[in-house]
């Protein structure tokens, strides 16, 4: 009765049902669930109509260790993650050094054992020169394949026409691609420096970090897929120029896959004028009417996943001068959260959302186990409450930066229990376990 759990009276949301009952854990893995379940077990939870979900698996994170932990580290950043909701994260390569062959990825993989609070995967990275080392990992060792086919943080652009074809002809795994082309970025870095000078504001992050440069390397990314047979997973899609570049929907019959993250749904035009570069990211927060089409995107079952990218940075990183002012959001704390505004706006309900951030990203990823309620499998769950509002205090955040893109803005739903491989790891918002993530499995045939 030692490692036993048992969540009485929950609504539990999972494919694509909401049903009320009870879920038994035993030895980190669901026993039993539905029903009133009349069984002994170390601690009892009475979730009072609570949702009960799986966690998320957020399959785009940067927590920024090796190398950049003054940001944060594996430890900090995922303790900030289990805290919104998050039980599973793949974590990209473009650390110091970055981890663009096999043993890198193991030394990550070493870094986050004992250490991460939620469980783990690690990306390889592509380069102009790595494509026999993609094409000789083991696909089951990495989350996928990363391509920067756009500069963002660090110095891993993939900008050479015969290594990008070599990259997508060679993967033998999922490929995840960063869609900015570089020269359209360069040529509006140019025009805004010639009209602003020094003073660019942050509102021109939108021209800068273009729609058509978006557009014109997605184009690129999805016509490589389709040649190469690709299984292409598109990050981060900001516009509604690219949405008809992919299918509506089952994620089950797709070769190519499309994510949008939070911010991006959550922010737009507007809110530069108050949060400034606070929410400087790339690919930049658009227009209104973007964020909108994002929306319907994902009611239409275009758009497969949703994740984060979250990417902290320190206030003083952030504050500065446009051009000297860092790209990237810390957003894990209160993204399910965050979401759940869409699910009271009438955008999609809640089984469209625990599809979108649990139930899709195990299977566009093979994760094994994982992602579902389901007898056997492990026992990632999240209790919501769905009407809780709080209001989001800096003072608060878990991230080591200690900030949040929602600081002052007001929730209406609360991560009240997050368990992570059976353990419950944070309780009434307090972290109460550190260090349960486990190594995730996956089982791709190739």
């Amino acid at each position: 009765m030692t490692d036993s759990l048992l969540i009485t009276n929950a609504r539990m949301v999972n494919e694509g049902e909401v049903t009320e009952g009870d879920l038994l854990v035993r030895d980190g893995r669901i026993e039993r669930l539905g029903g009133a379940i009349d069984a002994e077990a170390a601690k009892v939870i009475d979730a009072a109509g609570r949702l009960l979900m799986p966690g998320m698996i957020d399959d785009q994170v940067h927590f920024r260790e090796p190398g950049l932990t003054h940001k944060g580290d594996l430890a900090t950043e995922s303790r900030a993650a289990i805290a919104g909701g998050i039980t599973s994260f793949f974590e990209m390569p473009n650390t110091s050094p970055p981890a663009v062959d096999a043993a890198s990825v193991e030394f990550k993989y070493g870094l986050a054992a004992g250490r991460a609070s939620a469980n783990y995967a690690f990306y390889l990275g592509a380069t102009n020169t790595n494509a026999d080392e993609v094409r000789r990992i083991d696909p089951n060792a990495v989350a996928g394949v990363k391509i920067f086919m756009g500069a963002s943080t660090g110095d891993m652009l993939v900008d050479n026409p015969k290594a990008l074809e070599a990259l997508f002809e060679g993967a033998r795994t999922v490929v995840t691609t960063h869609c900015e082309d570089t020269p359209t970025i360069q040529a509006a870095t140019k025009a805004a420096v010639e009209r602003w000078g020094a003073d660019i504001p942050p509102e021109a992050h939108i021209e800068i970090r273009s729609r058509e440069a978006c557009l014109k390397s997605s184009t690129l990314a999805v016509g490589l897929a389709k040649r190469y047979g690709t299984k292409l997973h598109v990050l981060h899609l900001t516009t509604a120029d690219e949405l008809d570049l992919f299918e509506p929907g089952p994620i089950e019959d797709k070769q190519i896959t499309l994510e949008v993250c939070a911010h991006h749904l959550y922010f737009s035009r507007p809110d530069y004028a108050t949060a400034g570069n606070r929410i400087k990211c790339n690919p930049a927060i658009k227009e209104e009417s973007d964020r909108a089409a994002l929306l319907a995107a994902l009611a239409e079952d275009r758009i497969d996943i949703i994740a984060t990218d979250h990417a902290p940075h320190l206030p003083a990183e952030k504050d500065g001068p446009y051009m000297q002012a860092a790209a990237g959001l810390p957003l894990v704390q209160d993204v399910l959260p965050s979401l759940f505004r869409h699910v009271h706006e009438g955008h999609f309900d809640m089984t469209r959302l625990v599809e979108k951030v649990c139930h899709n990203p195990a299977r566009r990823f093979d994760v094994v186990d994982r992602g579902f309620l389901r007898e056997g499998y492990w026992a990632d769950l999240v209790l919501i409450d769905p009407e809780a509002r709080y209001t989001v205090d800096d003072a608060r955040v878990l991230s080591r930066c200690g900030w949040s893109p929602f600081a002052g803005r007001e929730m209406t739903a609360r991560v009240d229990l997050t368990v992570v491989s059976g353990v419950v790891a944070y309780a009434d918002g307090e972290v109460v376990t550190t260090g349960a993530g486990r190594r995730l499995d996956f089982d791709r045939d190739v």
